[in-house]
């Protein structure tokens, strides 16, 4: 499936792997139970490590592992289910995440502006997928209500007229 940041597909050099498959020298992201299972095995890895987060496990479970992680892939099952939004937005701000957090699954254009604005770096599209349409998507709305993972200032702040800098 293609990788879309910042409104463009981008190469995806990440591998996913089985619970029981042998690791590559590529980036790897691991389920979370291999995770879980071999984490002190796994902190003498040198390539990048990622980890696959399902909707139903909050972020804390993976707390304190997330310095040695590059990659937090979460999925939304459907476009109606909002934990990954919620997860991301966790992530960064009660976590202090900076690495790529990507977000896959049933994901629709008009979901791409909110994941940015909670945290998610990048965003796996369906195969054929128009970027145009994602980057349209991306850029409809200018400001928002709500302070965010991503640049850009609330409403509140240029309401109240005060120096954004």
């Amino acid at each position: 499936m293609p990788l879309l940041e910042d409104g463009r597909i981008v190469d995806d050099p990440w591998v996913t792997v089985a619970d029981d498959a042998p690791l590559p020298e590529a980036p790897t992201i691991l389920p979370l139970a291999r995770l879980q299972r071999e984490a002190a095995a796994l902190a003498g890895r040198n390539g990048p490590l990622g980890v696959a987060l399902p909707p139903d496990v909050a972020p804390e479970a993976i707390a304190p592992l997330l310095g040695r992680l590059a990659l937090v892939e979460l999925t939304l099952p459907s476009f109606r289910d909002g934990r990954a939004f919620t997860q991301a937005r966790a992530l960064r701000e009660h976590h202090g995440y900076t690495g790529e957090i990507r977000v896959g699954g049933h994901v629709i254009p008009d979901q791409y502006l909110a994941l940015l604005r909670c945290g998610a770096s990048t965003v796996v599209v369906p195969e054929g997928a128009d970027p145009a349409v994602w980057d349209a998507a991306r850029r409809v709305i200018g400001i928002a209500y709500q302070h965010s993972a991503a640049p850009g200032h609330p409403l509140s702040l240029l309401r109240r007229k005060l120096e954004v800098a």
